[in-house]
């Protein structure tokens, strides 16, 4: 990763141009921009007719200018970070509070709660383990996941990683309706790097002033990013959590926009001695789900981020290489948020037409009598939910001896497994029972 190219001072482009020239730019009607072009990529986009780069970079930003606003948010050097949202932020602003705060399509089994544990375990499955792999975390996506389901205890850095993300997420859950603190955010930061740092110490803490900072820099070691002094980290520390809970900024600050603000203000100090994207990203879930925002339970943003890492580390950059502008970071994350609950429209479509091709394969096979019908429909919906001779009979209405027949028949054909538990035998579906039903019929 190299940093950006920095833009051209607009200073040095007003004062080179003609007045008359700058009074003629600066009045043209041009079309609003559909991307948030930084100047490394828009110097090599064609320009408006008429124009060179560099005057259309110097209308681009002045038409800019007119919408940044300061945040509480300073550099070291004690300049403000300034953001804007424009239309296209506006958009996904939109089908995020449509989508993330109210219902969606498909989303009954959500909603309802029928399966909402189960969607809410896998989830975060699904961003402890990508979180890890984005930040390096030396395991496969498939080891991950045996390791979470199976509860073993974690036997590698990489392990350590997954399992501490996973707990950290849980630890979200658990906090969202509370205020964020200094402690909650030493307590995530603690959990995520439980038994995975060099220096166990510094789990937990901010860096000290006696301290090397860290700094973020590529592996040829050019920095990419100088975070500021830790004597300052105290203060910052607090004045985050005061902007995480709501504090009042002298404008209108979408909720989504704040929690996007959260997890940059964040990284950008870079307060720890690692874990700080992870711990990132575990404030922006919070920041989400303190705001309501009931469905960011159900998205995995770090899955799309380890599928393009260049372009999440390229829009913070995108930030400090042109006046502090946090837009292109949180342009970048709107569109995260916006396909990963597409992702889970599909996710959940795609449930939705292999519930109904099993109902269909359900009512094909043969030898099934109505009972045995209804409760394989209810554990394709409900796997691990499991079943007795006495609740099989009373919800059915038969007699005990029928709901024995009933049971026994279906664990005979391989679609049931059973284990005693006390003195009754408890039935629970087979893993693969929608492949189990494909043979049977």
């Amino acid at each position: 990763m190299k940093v950006p190219t920095p833009p051209p001072a607009l200073d040095g482009l007003i004062t080179g141009l003609p007045p008359e020239r700058v009074y003629e730019l600066l009045t043209q009607q041009l079309t609003p921009e559909l991307r948030y072009r930084h100047w490394s990529t828009l110097r090599f986009v064609r320009p408006p007719e008429g124009m060179t780069s560099v005057e259309w970079w110097l209308t681009t930003k002045m038409a800019r200018s007119t919408n940044l606003r300061p945040l509480p948010l300073l550099t070291s050097l004690g300049r403000p970070i300034q953001v804007a949202v424009p239309d296209a932020g506006q958009e996904m602003l939109h089908h995020i509070d449509q989508q993330a705060a109210g219902t969606i399509k498909g989303s009954r089994h959500l909603a309802d709660g029928t399966d909402s544990d189960r969607y809410i375990v896998s989830s975060l499955m699904e961003e402890a383990i990508t979180s890890s792999l984005l930040e390096g975390a030396a395991t496969t996506h498939k080891q991950a996941k045996e390791l979470l389901r199976s509860g073993r205890p974690a036997r590698t850095r990489g392990e350590f990683m997954v399992r501490n993300n996973y707990d950290a997420m849980q630890l979200v859950r658990e906090n969202r309706a509370h205020p964020l603190t200094p402690g909650l955010v030493l307590r995530l930061h603690e959990t995520i790097t439980h038994d995975t740092l060099d220096d166990p110490s510094g789990a937990g803490r901010l860096q000290r002033p006696d301290e090397e900072r860290v700094v973020v820099a590529t592996h040829e070691g050019a920095i990419l990013h100088q975070p500021p002094p830790a004597d300052q980290l105290v203060d910052r520390l607090d004045q985050l959590c005061a902007f995480a809970n709501g504090e009042e900024v002298g404008f209108f600050m979408h909720p989504v926009v704040r929690a996007v603000l959260v997890h940059y203000w964040l990284a950008h100090d870079h307060p720890f001695v690692d874990g700080n994207g992870r711990t990132a990203r575990a404030l922006f879930y919070w920041a989400m789900l303190h705001r309501g925002y009931w469905l960011a339970e159900y998205l995995s943003i770090s899955s799309l981020l380890y599928k393009a890492p260049a372009k999440y580390a390229r829009a913070f950059l995108y930030v400090s290489t042109d006046d502090y502008d946090a837009t292109y970071f949180v342009l970048n994350q709107l569109e995260i948020i916006c396909r990963s609950i597409d992702a889970l429209h599909d996710y959940l479509d795609k449930k939705v037409r292999q519930l109904s091709e099993a109902d269909i394969r359900i009512r094909a096979t043969v030898n099934l009598n109505h009972r045995q019908r209804a409760l394989l429909g209810h554990a394709l919906r409900h796997p691990r939910f499991g079943y007795t001779f006495a609740s099989h009979a009373a919800s059915h209405g038969v007699v005990y001896q029928s709901g024995r027949t009933d049971l026994l028949g279906l664990e005979e054909k391989g679609l049931l497994t059973s284990h005693k538990v006390g003195k009754r035998y408890v039935f629970i579906a087979v893993s693969d029972l929608d492949h189990r039903l494909a043979e049977l019929s």
